[in-house]
């Protein structure tokens, strides 16, 4: 990029988001016309797991953009080179790719950039539209005493959360390109993607999005609380996880179970784990040693045995105190940790293959949707059956007193 160009040209700004609204009608459309027999309750659920659906897929084309090191494909935001899309810069991208052919500025990357700036536009939309619509139908239903379907309204607060938040993400989007890569933007990018599909699926869940779990049995105390453990736990392997990415340091082991043909290979965890630094760099300049990339990945690699553990453990609990629902979630979380070590593992000994990288970012971002699912889903059974427990303590006291 050259120093003419700034970082910033909101220029582009209202023609990219006219191109995510145009984006996002077409789920939009899809959505009512798939559900034009129901009840708008029912288009508004449809609605929030199209888009979690969708987000799901903006996540792993984010993945795919950094792996192919596409992210300053586009080096100025929200545009590229000031126009709305690759094809006004065609003259900036040749040039620039003259200089560096290989360098982080091409024709391909540029449109990979682009695209990813595209969908989430359109993501970005379509939360507006989840947001809106709640508070319109909340204001119905005061204005006229009911909601019409006879279903009660969507409460509007998570919805606007939700929005909020994924402008806080359009924000660490823009520090990504402006701040050339830093580790710790690009990481808090992930984490915030990540937290957004908790959210929308929370958004879904709450609608009745998936099928509910009876209430925690008396023979499984502590499940809860190990669901809590198990989201707090792979929350921090997920930062883990975007630390290694981001730094590259994939394969600074390239065996395993062992790292460089050693369990304890020499490491550096002051320059590994120095957060607020440029991509490669130490704060003074000093280039990041291969020790400090090894330090990163080995971490990594040690917490997810701590991960696995207490997930396969809550797979286990779900799959013996309940049934339908519990269990499904239980077969979910095996599957699912069974593909992540499938793929950790290629990236390790197979050189970092694209497919098992961006599959790795999926199955983690998979893992947090279902433990979402699980906590969601064990309330919502609980809430279910605190009528019924209610109403049978009394009956109790009767035959007592009887």
């Amino acid at each position: 990029m050259s120093d003419a160009t700034p970082l910033y040209d909101l220029a582009p700004l209202l023609r990219m988001l006219a191109l995510g609204a145009l984006i996002a009608l077409l789920p939009l459309a899809w959505v009512v016309w798939r559900n034009r027999g129901a009840r708008k309750s029912g288009r508004w659920q449809a609605l929030a797991v199209l888009t979690l659906f969708l987000t799901f897929d903006l996540v792993l084309f984010g993945a795919f953009t950094r792996l192919t090191d596409s992210g300053l494909g586009c080096p100025d935001w929200p545009g590229c080179y000031g126009n709305a899309s690759p094809l006004g810069a065609r003259a900036d991208i040749a040039a620039a790719q003259a200089v560096l052919p290989s360098g982080p500025v091409t024709h391909g990357k540029a449109w990979v950039e682009m695209v990813h700036r595209y969908l989430a536009t359109s993501v970005g939309a379509l939360i507006t539209v989840l947001a809106v619509g709640a508070w319109w139908a909340r204001w119905r239903e005061r204005r006229g005493g009911g909601h019409a379907s006879g279903a009660p309204a969507p409460r509007p607060l998570w919805p606007t959360l939700t929005l909020i938040w994924v402008c806080v993400q359009g924000a660490f989007g823009a520090l990504t390109v402006t701040m050339k890569l830093f580790p710790a933007i690009v990481t808090l990018h992930l984490a915030g993607g990540v937290i957004l599909l908790a959210m929308l699926a929370a958004l879904a869940l709450r609608q009745g999005a998936a099928p509910a779990v009876e209430a925690l049995p008396d023979a499984a105390p502590g499940l809860r609380a190990l669901a809590w453990v198990s989201l707090v736990l792979l929350s921090v392997q997920v930062l883990l996880g975007g630390w290694v990415s981001t730094n590259y340091a994939v394969l600074a082991c390239t065996s395993f179970p062992t790292c460089q043909g050693s369990w304890w290979p020499e490491m550096n965890f002051s320059q590994g784990f120095t957060l607020w630094r440029p991509l490669g760099a130490m704060p003074d300049g000093q280039l990041i040693g291969f020790a400090a990339l090894t330090a990163i990945h080995y971490t990594h690699r040690l917490f997810a045995y701590a991960v696995f553990v207490v997930l396969g453990l809550l797979a286990l609990r779900l799959h013996r105190a309940g049934a339908g629902a519990s269990r499904l979630q239980a077969r979910w979380l095996a599957g699912l940790l069974a593909l992540q070590f499938a793929t950790g593992l290629s990236n390790v000994v197979l050189d970092w293959p694209l497919l098992a990288a961006v599959l790795h970012t999926g199955g983690a971002a998979a893992l947090v949707l279902v433990l979402t699912w699980v906590l969601i889903a064990q309330r919502q059974g609980d809430a279910s059956a605190a009528p019924a427990r209610a109403a049978v303590v009394p009956g109790a006291l009767r035959k007592a007193d009887a």
